[in-house]
């Protein structure tokens, strides 16, 4: 009985998806927000075994997000998504003005005749591993940006633009599986627990092999 079950709670939970549609409005416009799987719905189709979900925000952006309403420290998570930074993978550059620039230094990819092109021998692999071809991908961040930029690099670089969503930023995610990562003490120091989450460290590029 309890095999019969679990059975029928993964079956519930990996029901038919919403095709990827992007919504109406400036969010929809300007960052790809999906229409359907979004800040609000989403809740509703986490903790699916033929998904996976990518935070893709730095753990301390060096841009500075408060200048337009959000954090640059990453201070929340909702469950179920692991971190992956973007600035790491691809070239970021045209960000809002009161924001300025995040991290530039070096990539997995480099941005050439408006194409990606690897920077190391490993690079795709390191994508494949993080993004499984055969899962659905969610992506998040904070406002909604660098998940837009994930879900087109992707795209530009073979993906399935039908199996990938970005589901918004954790700035506006009021759902109840939201994870804080913030801490403060009686003095009002604030600290990071970071031991919550699950990291994918791609600062060290030492470790790969330059082409």
């Amino acid at each position: 009985v309890p095999f019969k079950l679990l059975s029928l709670f993964l079956i519930s939970c990996n029901k038919t998806l919403p095709k990827p549609e992007i919504a109406d409005g400036i969010r929809g416009v300007n960052f790809g927000v999906d229409k359907n799987i979004y800040e609000d719905t989403l809740d509703k189709y986490l903790f699916r075994d033929d998904s996976v979900y990518r935070d893709m925000r730095m753990l301390v952006d060096p841009a500075r997000y408060e200048n337009i309403g959000g954090n640059s420290y990453l201070n929340g998570i909702v469950k179920g998504f692991e971190v992956v930074s973007l600035p790491y993978i691809i070239p970021i550059s045209n960000l809002p003005v009161e924001v300025g620039n995040t991290y530039q230094g070096e990539t997995l990819f480099r941005l050439e005749n408006d194409n990606y092109v690897a920077n190391y021998q490993e690079s795709l692999s390191i994508i494949n591993d993080l993004f499984p071809t055969d899962k659905y991908i969610f992506l998040m961040c904070g406002g909604a940006g660098y998940a837009g930029m994930t879900k087109s690099f992707l795209i530009s670089i073979g993906y399935d633009k039908d199996k990938i969503y970005n589901v918004g930023g954790y700035w506006y995610y009021n759902g109840k599986y939201k994870i804080n990562i913030e801490k403060k003490d009686e003095l009002g120091n604030i600290t990071y627990d970071y031991d919550k989450i699950t990291y994918h460290d791609l600062s060290d590029f030492s470790k790969l092999t330059k082409l």
